[in-house]
Parts: structure tokens; sequence; C-alpha cells
């Protein structure tokens, strides 16, 4: 509930308006500095070019820019397609810990309603003895792959 408070008091107070405001300002402030250094980038990159076309000529120096940015733009997509597993797990891993959450909450949230129930106890005991026997049964059973493997 104090959260609640909180929140509605900041609202009241002008606090949410002024850390909006905040946050545009930085927002235009940085997105103009990424265009001032995008722009600083191309002055470089053409400066490189000149002093490049001097040096060995125009066409040369326009083929090796070409195939630099090239490479570079492969090389880029290669680290990408690389780190994509990584990714990818990282949000399996994020995935199943939320579903576990869920599940525990649910769980804890329903115990009280089965234990006053007719069944009580029994309710939740007799599917948690199921599944532990049947663990125990697929821990202790042989699969026919494994047999093969030993008759090799």
């Amino acid at each position: 509930m104090g959260m609640l408070a909180s929140l509605i008091s900041g609202l009241a107070s002008g606090e949410t308006v002024a850390a909006m405001r905040r946050a545009r300002t930085a927002a235009i402030v940085y997105g103009l500095a990424a265009i001032a250094a995008l722009c600083g980038l191309g002055f470089l990159v053409g400066a490189a070019y000149i002093w490049a076309a001097t040096r060995y000529g125009s066409q040369v120096a326009a083929l090796s820019f070409g195939a630099g940015f090239l490479v570079l733009a492969g090389l880029i997509l290669l680290i990408y397609q690389i780190s994509a597993g990584a990714r990818a797990r990282r949000r399996a891993r994020r995935r199943n810990a939320d579903m576990k959450a869920i599940g525990i909450t649910a769980a804890l949230a329903v115990l009280p309603a089965l234990l006053k129930g007719k069944g009580g106890l029994g309710v939740i005991l007799g599917p948690a003895v199921a599944l532990a026997a049947y663990a125990i049964y697929r821990e202790n059973v042989k699969s026919d792959d494994s047999d093969e493997d030993e008759r090799k």
C-alpha cells in the first residue's frame, strides 16, 4: 500500500512530469551528440579517402575502402551470429526461471485452499507421491539404446 501511496503522491506533486522532461531533454542531447559524432566520423573517413587517393590513386583507394567496409560488415554479422546462440540460451534460462517462479507462486497461492478442502493433505500428497514414483521408475529402467550399446 505504501508503494501505491508514493506513486499517487509523486503524480500529484508533479515529480513525474519533471522526470519526463529530464528524460526528454537527455534524449535530445544524446541524439544531437550522436549526429555530431557521425558527421565527424564521416569527415574522418573522407579525409582518409583523400589521403589514400593522393597516395595510391583514386581507383585503388575507392576499391580498398569498399572492400574494407564490406569486410567490416561481414565481421559485424559474423560476431552477431556467433553471439546469437549465447543470447538465446540466456533468454531460455531467464524464461525458465520466470516460469518456475510463476509456478511456485501459483502453488503457494492455491495451497491454503487445497488444505482447507475435503481432501486436505491427500490432494497434495497424492500427485507428489506419484511424481516421485515415476521419477524412481525412470531412473531404474534402462532404455533400449543403452542395452544395444552394451552388446556391441
